[in-house]
């Protein structure tokens, strides 16, 4: 189902508060500022008063971006790669992307989700078909497609080891990558490598772990900045951006600089 024109005009106002510069001041007016979309779930998601201290990545990434470069976080909680496209929400991105700019395409929490219709992908079939999508309108528009593979959820087994669970689907996005000739950030793997790392007790304080909800899946502040920081190394690793396109990755990012706006109107937590 696609949105009307007026629900898609109300989805374009709403991505525009999402689009931060990452850094605040202009680059000289001779060089038009490139834009990077993100077209995701909720954990890339800006999340607002009434989520904190929930944080989605999108949120912490214009920390490490320089001038010039603006964040569109277009990121919707509970969205797949089939019902973001469904819903007209990668038409809004496609009405606005320009040549130069970048569309970072990260889903598969909810394409996962077998009894939900709406939301289901299968990962060898329509869970690429459905990547195309983003590939080829990017392209079409001379903007640069970039897919990154879902960051893990916190799950450790008996032996203290984090387990991977996100099935075929990072797979068959590394394959399409591949065979597309798409820039590929392997986020889950790098983001199971660090949760290991910090084990079983660490992990909670990068998790949206509150004195109510012990949440395995999306982030706090800290974790938002280290899945984030993942994000920007590898933004650098596949050459996507340059050297002086990012910044801060060796820094520490003060959790004060994460805030959560009131939101304008409802907005589902998953």
């Amino acid at each position: 189902m696609s949105l009307s024109r007026r629900q898609a005009a109300v989805a374009a106002v709403a991505a525009v508060p999402l689009a931060f510069t990452a850094g605040g001041a202009a680059q000289a007016a001779s060089r038009r500022s490139r834009t990077l979309y993100i077209a995701g779930d909720s954990t890339a998601a800006q999340k607002y008063a009434d989520a904190a201290p929930e944080t989605g990545w999108g949120m912490a990434l214009p920390f490490f971006l320089r001038d010039g470069l603006a964040v569109a976080n277009h990121a919707v909680n509970g969205r797949s790669s089939k019902s973001f496209v469904d819903e007209g929400r990668l038409d809004v991105i496609l009405s606005a992307i320009k040549p130069g700019d970048f569309l970072l395409v990260q889903f598969g929490h909810n394409d996962e989700k077998a009894e939900d219709p709406t939301r289901y992908t299968e990962p060898w079939s329509t869970y690429q078909r459905y990547l195309r999508m983003y590939l080829d309108g990017a392209r079409a528009r001379g903007a640069r497609p970039v897919l990154a593979t879902s960051v893990e959820r916190r799950r450790f087994d008996a032996t203290g080891t984090a387990v991977p669970t996100h099935g075929e689907y990072p797979a068959a996005m590394r394959a399409l990558a591949a065979e597309e000739g798409v820039a590929l950030l392997d986020i889950q793997a790098l983001s199971l490598a660090l949760w290991q790392r910090l084990g079983v007790e660490e992990t909670k304080k990068y998790f949206n772990w509150t004195a109510t909800e012990q949440d395995n899946t999306h982030f706090n502040p800290p974790g938002a900045i280290a899945v984030a920081r993942l994000v920007a190394r590898e933004l650098l690793r596949a050459r996507v951006l340059g050297p002086r396109e990012v910044r801060r990755l060796e820094a520490e990012i003060p959790e004060s600089w994460i805030t959560w706006p009131e939101a304008a109107a409802s907005h589902p937590r998953r």
